[in-house]
């Protein structure tokens, strides 16, 4: 491959890790759910994205991308199929076989020896086959199935499928009392069946996780409105650690360990890994250390903070429009304003961020985020564009 080559397809696979990054990153607030990418092709006037999630994902998704999810398509992810295995003994074949369908009637595919195995067939191969595409184990326990080899055995597998996470163990009782239950099922809650099976629907409601709770109402406003920013729960916790704790909301302040940001955000280790990688593009991990990047400040100050930057950099570049000797240099803005680096900063990153300024940094600017921040058309534009709003 010559270097030419070489180059364009470390681009393409860059462009695709892009996506993957900035699409994959995106978190459902209230499921926890992260969409699943997919970019197809190996040239850069062939490439496609595809986005799969739940619908309320994919609205997320789509929203978060604005102008940029032109060309993205967005597909619904299949939901999990139910299937049951279905165990018990042949003098119960009558009940089981009035289990089997009324499962299948309501939506639930049903693995039944009597519908599964056909002559001449294996029967170890076709019940293996049965247990391992199973999603739930149902087995119908009397007082003659529970003495069954058979059935024992179609439980052993169960168990392990169930230990692993692959399947959930539903016992169903007939006659007998949870006391005569072998001791690793008396741990599991066991329903009554009746002899006609006229019960079997809070069963079906069960395996399609149908619940009588009600819904979720709304939080009291003060809570709601500290809290709808729409990023998860965790993100939430990670996001005020460093707007509270930050003296002036710029890049790098402040930095903690991973340890010290878990135990300050009361975060498991698994939420934090999500919900750093939720942020991705607003807090950055490397060699042990988080720190955010100044845009997050822009992003979460309106929610913990007595100022809303969006709203402040309205006014910035009102100021910077209208007055013919509005200075450049962000400390004498500062002044200018009477605002704190601590407030001026995500109000400069809000407009930084979408382009709307030319701005210089130094490494002298500390404590502001920029050492000069020019007008430009953009902001002219912007500015129109929201008070004609």
């Amino acid at each position: 491959m010559d270097l030419g080559k070489a180059l364009v397809s470390e681009a393409i696979a860059q462009i695709k890790n892009d996506f993957h990054e900035k699409i994959g990153s995106i978190r459902h607030p209230e499921t926890g759910e992260f969409p699943t990418v997919i970019v197809r092709g190996d040239a850069l006037g062939d490439l496609s994205v595809q986005v799969e999630g739940s619908p309320e994902l994919l609205a997320l998704v789509k929203e978060r991308l604005g102008v940029e999810a032109d060309g993205v398509s967005f597909e619904e992810a299949a939901s999990v199929r139910r299937k049951v295995f279905l165990s018990y003994t042949t003098a119960d074949q009558a009940l089981a076989k009035q289990i089997a369908e009324a499962l299948m009637a309501q939506g639930i595919e049903t693995w039944w020896d009597q519908w599964e195995i056909r002559a001449g067939d294996s029967l170890r191969q076709k019940i293996d086959q049965g247990l391992g595409d199973c999603t739930h184990f149902v087995v119908l326990l009397t007082a003659t199935s529970i003495q069954k080899p058979w059935v024992n055995a179609e439980l052993d597998a169960a168990f392990v499928r169930k230990l692993n996470n692959q399947c959930r163990l539903i016992p169903l009782r007939l006659g007998i009392e949870p006391s005569s239950l072998p001791p690793l099922l008396q741990g599991l809650r066991s329903p009554t069946i009746s002899a006609d099976a006229s019960d079997i629907q809070q069963i079906i409601n069960d395996i399609h996780g149908i619940t009588d709770k009600p819904p979720l109402g709304q939080a009291p406003d003060a809570v709601r409105s500290s809290a709808s920013t729409g990023y998860s729960a965790a993100a939430n916790a990670v996001a005020r650690v460093f707007v509270e704790a930050s003296e002036h909301g710029d890049s790098f302040d402040p930095q903690f360990s991973v340890a010290e940001l878990r135990e300050k955000s009361g975060l498991t280790s698994e939420d934090m890994d999500d919900a750093i990688h939720e942020l991705r593009d607003l807090v950055k991990e490397r060699f042990g250390s988080v720190r955010p990047e100044r845009y997050l400040f822009a992003e979460f100050d309106q929610h913990w903070k007595p100022w809303n930057p969006s709203e402040d950099a309205v006014l910035l570049a009102a100021a910077m429009v209208n007055s013919p000797d509005f200075p450049a240099a962000m400390s004498a803005i500062a002044g200018r304003l009477d605002w704190p680096a601590r407030r001026l900063n995500p109000a400069a990153s809000y407009l930084m961020r979408r382009q709307l300024v030319e701005f210089v940094d130094s490494l002298d600017s500390r404590p502001f985020t920029a050492h000069r921040i020019t007008r430009s058309d953009a902001t002219r534009r912007f500015l129109k564009s929201r008070q004609s709003g």
